[in-house]
């Protein structure tokens, strides 16, 4: 993954254990994504699981929400729920019952979108998003998932705007989400200024996010800026158990240095810990430029 948005890395101490892998190979996430740390992360980034449960837990009941509004709710964290366990079945017939207490309830739809867009049904997908977007078109978390839906069926660019509006919304507890999700929509199709700006601005609102820490390392890499490559890789390294992508992205750094016996450690520490990687594969083979 390019470590946008979405998987999870291990904690190696007082943060949430995670799924050692927040980097996709081509792009990780969802923004949907966090990553647990060292000391808790895509991108989307992340990924879906992530966003089931921004969708799930939404606000608590107001005093004024009516009877079906709180209806809806509690099948929306069912759906949640079943999505979040590969019950998809489950998890859109929840949705269903939620939407019949409630035809205006817009996480419900955005629910619904993650859904679809998990089982490949785009055209659901995209019109559910697009339904909650009309009821609430300020919502920074249907903004963000909309967002990486467009980004991931080749609207990379149109994506843009919806992760914008995500990260300008002064209420929304994750900025740096939307942000990084923009910088891998952007890496991906080789705008590099545009991506090292959105993740440098998802650094300084998050300075431990995996996903702006790994793409900015692979940036300045590619650039050839050993130094900068090597601030953010090793303050990646310190914060995450390392998984194949850290390693490789390391050691390679490491080779653009010029420094010998750190490479051939970390290329050591990679065949031992992930022999069956494609990274250790790339390595094998010597395509350090890939």
């Amino acid at each position: 993954m390019t470590l946008t948005s979405a998987s999870h890395l291990p904690a190696r101490s007082s943060r949430i254990r995670g799924v050692a892998g927040f980097l996709i190979a081509g792009l990780l996430v969802f923004g949907l994504a966090g990553c647990a740390s060292k000391g808790e992360g895509a991108g989307q980034g992340g990924n879906a699981g992530d966003n089931a449960k921004a969708a799930g837990s939404v606000l608590p009941a107001a005093p004024d929400d009516s009877v079906d509004r709180q209806r809806a709710r509690i099948r929306l964290e069912l759906a949640s729920n079943y999505f979040q366990s590969g019950k998809y079945d489950i998890a859109l017939e929840e949705l269903r019952q939620s939407l019949l207490a409630d035809p205006n309830y817009a996480s419900a739809y955005g629910m619904l979108g993650l859904v679809y867009m998990t089982l490949g049904q785009n055209d659901k997908a995209g019109d559910s998003f697009l339904r909650a977007l009309k009821i609430a078109p300020q919502d920074p978390d249907l903004n963000n998932s909309y967002g990486w839906f467009l980004c991931q069926n080749g609207q990379e660019r149109a994506s843009i705007p919806f992760f914008e509006r995500a990260a300008k919304n002064p209420l929304y507890t994750t900025p740096g989400k939307p942000l990084h999700n923009a910088g891998v929509c952007l890496r991906k199709i080789g705008d590099i200024r545009g991506a090292e700006s959105f993740l440098l601005q998802a650094f300084r609102v998050d300075p431990n996010s995996p996903i702006a820490m790994y793409n900015l390392g692979e940036i300045y890499l590619k650039a050839r800026d050993a130094d900068k490559a090597r601030f953010y890789s090793q303050r990646l390294m310190g914060n995450y158990e390392a998984n194949a992508q850290m390693l490789w992205l390391a050691l390679r750094i490491e080779r653009l240095r010029g420094n010998q016996n750190e490479q051939a450690s970390l290329e050591a520490r990679l065949r031992r810990l992930y022999p069956a990687s494609p990274e250790t594969e790339k390595l094998d083979q010597g395509r350090y430029d890939d």
